[in-house]
């Protein structure tokens, strides 16, 4: 067993999980792999298993934030030193992937997240190029994390992630909003733990479409940002 995980949150990805996994193992190859199948109607967890990956599949569609928690619970539970999670449909290498561990290995930081936006030497400021929709709800999560947080925070919707053993348990807590990612960014907050957004590169998903996008995306958006707003007004009181 290795003191490395990686887990992969995937809904009908068969089409793309095969190349995610390979990239996996030739980036990580000394780390263990795991698929939560969140109730796939295809193949998905078929081709997880033949390559080599441990899968929990639920019976049914429980949603990204299920999924989520069941794979840092996972980690928790079998005593992962580290733990990294990347997305089914491609769009994050596994070379990046590596970086964001080594600099969680090396006690720079408890997790480190992979940011489309955020920018250093290497890699320009505006190299991702998002919808009119997307650029809005970013505009708005980038200023209400700013409020959350007290601080800048440009990619809160990011699934590329690497944590060590102290935030597991954190982030394996169940989540209650629709974008687990920006609920877990506030817990890490709440908890003091040391969060670096590191600049890193990110592909177009290889096939098939977001499950998170247009007029409910915005909505999600929205939502969240209410939200964020209502409770940093709760903590000044």
């Amino acid at each position: 067993m290795s003191d490395t995980i990686v887990f992969i949150p995937a809904w009908n990805e068969e089409e793309n999980l095969p190349a995610v996994l390979d990239d996996l193992e030739r980036e990580l190859p000394g780390a263990d792999v795991l698929v939560v199948d969140d109730g796939s109607t295809d193949r998905t967890a078929e081709v997880a298993r033949g390559h080599g990956a441990e899968v929990i599949s639920f019976g049914t569609n429980r949603g990204l934030p299920a999924g989520i928690a069941a794979g840092w619970g996972y980690a928790v539970d079998q005593g992962y030193a580290f733990c990294g999670r990347v997305d089914a449909d491609g769009q994050h290498p596994a070379a990046e992937l590596a970086r964001l561990l080594q600099r969680v290995r090396a006690g720079t930081c408890d997790v480190a997240v992979g940011s489309r936006f955020a920018s250093d030497a290497s890699l320009a400021e505006y190299r991702y190029k998002p919808t009119a929709a997307r650029r809005f709800g970013t505009a708005v999560l980038r200023r209400s994390m700013k409020v959350a947080l007290d601080k800048p925070f440009l990619d809160s919707t990011s699934g590329m992630y690497a944590a060590n053993a102290k935030a597991l348990p954190v982030l394996a807590q169940p989540y209650t909003s629709e974008a687990p990612e920006v609920q877990a960014i506030l817990r890490l907050h709440e908890a003091g733990l040391r969060v670096d957004e590191v600049p890193v590169e990110m592909r177009a998903r290889a096939s098939g479409e977001s499950k998170l996008q247009g007029r409910k995306g915005v909505m999600v958006v929205l939502t969240i940002a209410g939200t964020l707003l209502a409770l940093d007004r709760w903590r000044r009181r």
